[in-house]
């Protein structure tokens, strides 16, 4: 079996491995391998603390969100505003704080977001001939700055070729991917390239995610790019985050593939699609900019009658796009 260290926290090693992602107690594991890790029962003990508090603030975001949903159909049915409470105050969407005599600018965003999944059996997805792509799909089947096609076109055929098209095929791509590119922040940087995590075996999301579509566009499947954030991986991996992942073009519709593992692709959000990672960055920095990491808040609404599922995987493939729409 292929297990690859992910990160070490200070409770536990996160593994991957082909069917997903797993994390393992210090206290499950014996003392050598402790003393190897540095383990420290207060440290751990803290962290595991912090994880729960975590998991509480997430509880009453939960409950929050079902009150703001109750208010907007009572406000849809009746017409009559909600009272307002005066110990609930909404954020500011911008302010200007101080810090060691400088101002900083602190940008606030915040969306109620109703996902619809279309569902279908892979064994039902077909691959596009290039004679019957849209004419608004044929970009994402050309090379591009950070996902270079054409230099993989013979690796690609070598290694996936004799495959039946389709969607397992890509399946066999994602797979492939993510059990040979190690999960290792600070590997990479701006410039690199599938070419390069190809050589280097290792990177980011975004890495993994530009070389699963070369290798996408190197058997002439339209890949794309996708910024957006994930709020499915299991809790013990950390809050929710910016995420790069990949749609592929098959049948009639964009289909969602996760090549690092981490989430199930029930629970992303697309905020922006492109070539790749230089049409929809997470953000492009002009000057001395000097910013600190984003904090994302997501509440997932788990309410069955309604209509509403926590993220999980399914062996069904799924897809946020209208048929034959972009």
């Amino acid at each position: 079996m292929n297990v690859k260290v992910s990160r070490v926290e200070p409770d536990g090693i996160v593994l991957i491995s082909k069917s997903g992602i797993s994390k393992v107690y210090f206290t499950e594991l014996p003392k050598e391998v402790q003393d190897r890790f540095h383990y420290d029962a207060a440290e751990a003990a803290a962290y595991s603390a912090d994880q729960t508090a975590g998991e509480l603030a997430l509880q009453s975001q939960q409950a929050e969100l079902r009150r703001k949903l109750a208010e907007e159909k009572n406000r849809y049915w009746t017409g009559q505003e909600p009272a307002k409470n005066p110990q609930i105050k909404e954020a500011a969407p911008a302010a200007l704080v101080t810090g060691r005599g400088q101002q900083v600018k602190v940008i606030s965003h915040g969306a109620t977001v109703d996902i619809n999944h279309f569902r279908q059996s892979p064994g039902l997805l077909s691959e596009v001939p290039i004679s019957s792509i849209p004419p608004e799909v044929l970009p994402f089947i050309y090379p591009s700055r950070y996902c270079e096609a054409d230099r993989l076109r013979r690796f690609a055929g070598r290694e996936f070729g004799h495959l039946r098209p389709g969607y397992w095929r890509v399946q066999a791509i994602r797979d492939w991917v993510m059990s040979h590119t190690a999960f290792t922040p600070g590997s990479t940087n701006s410039s690199s390239s599938a070419m390069d995590t190809v050589v280097e075996q290792a990177g980011v999301c975004r890495d993994f995610a530009h070389l699963m579509i070369a290798l996408c566009r190197a058997i002439n499947v339209p890949a794309r790019f996708v910024s957006g954030i994930d709020y499915g991986a299991a809790t013990h991996l950390g809050p929710p985050d910016f995420h790069a992942y990949v749609e592929v073009f098959l049948g009639d519709r964009w289909y969602l593939f996760d090549p690092t593992g981490i989430t199930a692709p029930m629970g992303l959000v697309r905020i922006g699609t492109g070539r790749d990672a230089a049409d929809v960055s997470v953000a492009t920095m002009f000057g001395a900019v000097k910013s600190q990491p984003p904090v994302i808040r997501v509440a997932a609404l788990d309410d069955a009658a309604n209509g509403f599922q926590r993220p999980q995987h399914s062996v069904q493939a799924l897809s946020t796009t209208m048929a034959g729409s972009p």
